[in-house]
């Protein structure tokens, strides 16, 4: 497939370009500074400032799925959806964030007492981009949470999914390295199992 990251410099969107380029994907990395990443086989850099509509329009024409991996403070969903549908590309994947994720009936991770003041603005944004996709009537949109631990870490090739609900190891650690959460996106991208819906994925 033709497969195009916004964001791609940060520290997952190398990952997800690792683990496409392994399945033999085509890559297109988009970012302000894409073409500071080596050159490799398969991959496309173009520099692109994503919060200019019509530049992220044309550089994702042409591609068979979008990837996201933009801040949601500085990326909202309709700077993302109008461009992916102007560009006609079907899908649009999103890397999300754990805050919207329940941890009791009614209760989100980041309406917890203990959620750290410091990633809260991000994770209600990531909330509210979450809110917005799901009132999209047409696009074929994914939003995959991680666990609230997400880190660089290990490609180990196993992961556990989920719908709604914070996963939790057998220990009460929730957690998902970003190399395995690499693999669960692009397992969704190559068999999608979860069309117009959120899912989270963990140990």
């Amino acid at each position: 497939m033709n497969i195009a990251i916004i964001g791609a410099t940060g520290r997952v969107g190398t990952r997800l370009i690792d683990e496409a380029l392994r399945r033999g994907h085509r890559v297109t990395a988009l970012a302000r500074s894409a073409t500071g990443l080596p050159a490799r086989e398969g991959l496309a850099r173009r520099d692109v400032d994503a919060t200019d509509s019509a530049a992220l329009t044309a550089a994702l024409t042409g591609h068979d799925v979008v990837i996201s991996t933009a801040r949601f403070a500085q990326l909202q969903a309709p700077q993302v959806v109008a461009p992916v549908k102007a560009a006609g590309v079907p899908r649009l994947l999103v890397v999300g964030g754990a805050g919207s994720l329940f941890v009791a009936p009614g209760t989100q991770l980041v309406d917890t007492p203990g959620f750290p003041d410091a990633y809260k603005s991000e994770a209600l944004a990531g909330r509210d981009f979450l809110d917005a996709l799901r009132a999209e009537p047409d696009l074929d949109w994914t939003f995959l949470s991680p666990s609230a631990l997400f880190e660089p870490g290990e490609r180990t090739g196993k992961y556990r999914a989920g719908q709604d609900e914070l996963l939790a190891d057998a220990t009460g650690k929730s957690w998902i390295s970003m190399e395995d959460y690499a693999i669960a996106m692009l397992d969704e991208i190559e068999k999608p199992a979860h069309p117009r819906q959120r899912f989270t994925v963990g140990y």
